[in-house]
């Protein structure tokens, strides 16, 4: 589909995304496991294999901008994802997700 997307290393428990001022760090603040995945060597010993940059969990982010420009590419899709806001009743009954508050702000 083409669309970018950005891949950030985490905490394998989830604790911290390893962006910006966290991306140099070799293990998580909070439960301080290692970034990187480990290695056995054949004495038995571990070790981190940090300079091959292999990390233990990656996260692909897809930047809602891009996504939402694919999605109302084609006409035909933008017609339907458009009717909450162009076709639906307005007479303050809740009947369907887009009569939400969080809907509106999306919309705003």
């Amino acid at each position: 589909m083409s669309m970018e997307y950005k891949k950030i290393h985490a905490c394998p428990n989830d604790c911290i995304l390893d962006k910006k001022d966290f991306e140099l760090l070799k293990s998580c603040l909070r439960c301080g496991l290692s970034r990187h995945k480990l290695k056995q060597k054949d004495d038995d010993t571990i070790e981190d294999i940090e300079k091959h940059g292999l990390p233990m969990k990656v996260i692909w982010y897809l930047p809602i901008i891009p996504r939402m420009k694919h999605l109302f590419a084609n006409p035909n899709d933008a017609k339907n994802l458009r009717w909450h806001a162009d076709e639906r009743k307005c007479d303050d009954m809740y009947r369907h997700p887009a009569d939400f508050i969080q809907w509106k702000k999306f919309d705003d």
